[in-house]
């Protein structure tokens, strides 16, 4: 069965606050260029062949708003919005268990992440389609060094830069992988910094796709500043 024949589902966590913008509203929610930052997000994937489903979560008080920013964007394609938990983690879970049965695939993306390139997309299905692996990841190398520090602030060890990467989103895996990683997460109460580590914990492979820089996930208002230059044009 080939990679046409796949089914994805991609998944974003949509219940962030604004609190490290400075902003009341959410992050997903502030409108840049006319558009909500969730829309030109979710613009990326709307030509992704493979795509079938997509499943947001977020706050009880923007299901509707995120409803209709997601019917203006897909027309063939089923779309879930359904309520968020209280941590991303939780949010992701709520949404894998709302997934179509028929799903090969899970992509999960930041929803403040709109400059994913829909080439990147397309590499990682092709990876995880032809590789042995479970998953993959959009990463890109570590430019600085990277210092691991104890409690106490002093520096333990400087790991070897060329074999850091800075994780990105999306992270695609196979369907019944991340339910089997995010099952056990829930009975051991482990949190995972992202999707992958809950993979990598039972065992399963990931390989790293390179992506760039241009794929930020828009935290500070700095990043806001740029995400508004690239969107705006000015």
């Amino acid at each position: 069965m080939g990679l046409d024949s796949k089914h994805l589902t991609l998944v974003v966590p949509a219940a962030g606050s604004g609190s490290r913008l400075g902003e009341d509203i959410p992050k997903p929610y502030l409108t840049i260029a006319g558009k909500t930052i969730l829309e030109h997000t979710l613009l990326k994937f709307r030509d992704i062949n493979q795509l079938r489903e997509i499943v947001i979560s977020t706050s009880d008080q923007y299901l509707d708003q995120t409803r209709e920013i997601a019917d203006a964007v897909f027309n063939t394609q089923s779309v879930k919005v359904i309520r968020g938990g209280d941590e991303r983690q939780n949010s992701v879970m709520n949404a894998l268990h709302s997934a179509s049965g028929s799903t090969d695939f899970v992509a999960i993306h930041d929803a403040v992440r709109p400059f994913v390139k829909k080439t990147q997309i397309e590499n990682c299905l092709v990876k995880l389609d032809s590789e042995d692996v479970d998953g993959v990841v959009l990463a890109v190398p570590a430019k600085d060094t990277i210092k691991e520090i104890g409690s106490d602030n002093l520096i333990e060890r400087t790991p070897d830069r060329s074999k850091v990467w800075l994780a990105q989103t999306p992270q695609i895996f196979k369907k019944e992988v991340l339910m089997k990683a995010y099952q056990n997460a829930a009975e051991s109460g482990v949190k995972g910094t992202d999707d992958s580590s809950l993979v990598e914990r039972i065992g399963g492979r990931v390989l790293v796709v390179e992506g760039d820089g241009d794929n930020f996930k828009i935290t500070f208002p700095l990043d806001l500043r740029l995400a508004n230059i690239m969107l705006s044009g000015r």
